[in-house]
């Protein structure tokens, strides 16, 4: 009720419903813990009057809880992306009040509650990834507030690696030095969405090599060879990963 402005993106009664269901709880059992309801209800809420003309597509959008969440075309619908890749849809828009504007949303979002790294353990197809993480003792760094940008590798890009490399996943692993610069040179500083990748210009690494990456989002590393971009956005709470098909590599 302050001056504000504000954005609020409100939940519908369905939508807290589908909530109570999904998290199993009931509404008494959420109303009830403050601290989880504060998080969630201000994870709602912009500092700033936002109208559906001003959204900023395809970028992270900064809440007052302090996560972020991105908003992108689905045909002619916005829809939400929430820090745990949930989607809600925004089904009426600019509802102009004293204090700022109102926007409807079709499912309560919840903020990010996973790491770069927990997030890459949970999906099956990073095994290979999250197993070389551990063995460069990277999970630390990974952890930490960050943010940053992961391009990961699935398990098929690390399986065509070893054969490229002629060497065997054990192999790999045991070379820790080179691991710990392929694993780095897939990492850049800060949160970068799809719609914010640079397109052309050599990309910094952690590991302090560059890569470019094309109007295709196929990536050239620093051996001319080249890895496409096959998923993005995917949200962390210290971070982004983009998934590619192959392992990029830095200059020898």
């Amino acid at each position: 009720s302050a001056p504000g402005p504000f954005t609020v993106f409100a939940p519908t009664n369905d939508a807290f419903a589908a909530l109570l269901a999904e998290l199993g709880v009931t509404k008494d059992q959420l109303l009830a813990d403050k601290a989880l309801l504060t998080a969630v209800l201000t994870y709602h809420v912009l500092p700033d009057k936002v109208l559906r003309a001003g959204v900023p597509a395809g970028q992270a959008i900064t809440t007052v809880q302090g996560s972020i969440f991105k908003i992108g075309a689905s045909g002619s619908d916005l829809v939400v992306t929430d820090g745990r890749n949930r989607t809600a849809k925004i089904t009426a828009t600019d509802l102009e009040v004293s204090n700022g504007v109102i926007h409807v949303i079709d499912r309560v979002l919840l903020p990010a509650d996973k790491t770069v790294v927990e997030t890459a353990q949970s999906l099956p197809d990073f095994s290979i990834l999250v197993e070389a993480v551990l063995a460069a003792n990277l999970q630390g760094t990974l952890s930490s507030t960050g943010p940053f940008t992961v391009f990961a590798p699935t398990n098929d890009a690390f399986a065509a690696l070893l054969t490229e490399l002629g060497v065997s996943k054990d192999e790999l692993i045991a070379d820790v030095p080179l691991l710990t610069r392929v694993l780095t040179y897939h990492v850049v500083s800060g949160r970068v969405l799809k719609a914010g990748v640079p397109v052309g210009p050599a990309i910094a690494t952690v590991e302090g090599g560059t890569f470019t990456v094309d109007n295709s989002l196929a990536i050239t590393d620093q051996r001319g060879r080249s890895a496409g971009i096959v998923a993005t956005d995917v949200l962390a709470s210290n971070g982004v990963i983009h998934v590619v098909d192959k392992v990029i590599l830095p200059a020898p």
